[in-house]
């Protein structure tokens, strides 16, 4: 059957809409229906979804240190802003994939308990360890002056690995998201690669060789995990690969400023 919406272009600023509607609960309009024919291919938007999460947890956090409060204090309101914003759609998939990954012996029972809504010991344990790796690590960022940068550029960063492990992995399910939206073209997961390039380029120029290797050796590793023990990757794998590159990216800028 001819598609009668014609061919579709490789990139589309309506794209930009179906992204933060995508990785945020922001009240943002969006062309359902369009959104929906448009798919995977919208995953190159990505990372400017994560721009704007990451200008207002910068924004949150700069008015708490102009109230006079510590960096660890804006540090707190900065990671509590980006769980808000974003549903904990990322921390969710963390925990999920924690207690899948390594709570099932089979791939079929780890597919089982990460669709588990139920929180296991892997799951608690692994965001009690994350969350304070983030605070420490933004701690150390706010306090030496890099607040915005690091939150506009690591939003951007840490958004563009999902789009690639998408384009990588096929899905470990017949069903759910990963499934639906399709599978992004290769073409498209370097054009968000390259987006967060630029933006880090124009923020950190001397930031981007390390950031660079270091998030995408982290994306490559736990996209190997991935399809080890589940054959693939979902929504979840996803989710979790952004907080794992969230936090090697602020790993390299904390080091860039000690």
């Amino acid at each position: 059957m001819q598609n009668k919406t014609g061919p579709q272009p490789r990139f589309a600023p309506s794209d930009i809409a179906a992204a933060v509607g995508l990785m945020t609960r922001l009240p943002v309009p969006v062309d359902t229906d369009r959104a929906t024919l448009r798919g995977a291919r919208a995953a190159w938007a990505w990372p400017v979804a994560g721009l704007v999460v990451g200008g207002l947890a910068a924004l949150s956090a700069s008015l708490a240190l102009w109230l006079g409060l510590p960096p660890a204090l804006a540090a707190v309101l900065l990671i509590a802003t980006q769980i808000t914003l974003t549903g904990a759609l990322h921390e969710d998939g963390l925990a999920d994939s924690l207690d899948g990954l390594w709570g099932g012996w089979t791939r079929d029972r780890r597919l089982e308990i990460m669709k588990d809504s139920r929180i296991g010991a892997y799951g608690v344990i692994g965001l009690i360890l994350t969350l304070l790796l983030r605070w420490q690590l933004w701690s150390l960022i706010i306090a030496n002056d890099a607040l915005w940068s690091a939150a506009l550029i690591m939003g951007a960063v840490s958004r563009a690995p999902m789009a690639a492990l998408m384009a990588w992995l096929p899905p470990a399910r017949a069903t759910g998201l990963s499934r639906h939206v399709g599978r992004p073209v290769h073409v498209t997961a370097v054009a968000a690669a390259v987006l967060a390039g630029v933006i880090t380029l124009l923020l950190w120029p001397g930031a981007l060789p390390a950031l660079g290797l270091v998030v995408a050796a982290t994306a490559y590793g736990w996209g190997r995990i991935a399809h080890a023990r589940i054959g693939g990757q979902t929504g979840d794998i996803l989710g979790a690969g952004q907080q794992m590159c969230d936090i090697s990216g602020l790993l390299v800028l904390a080091v860039q400023l000690t």
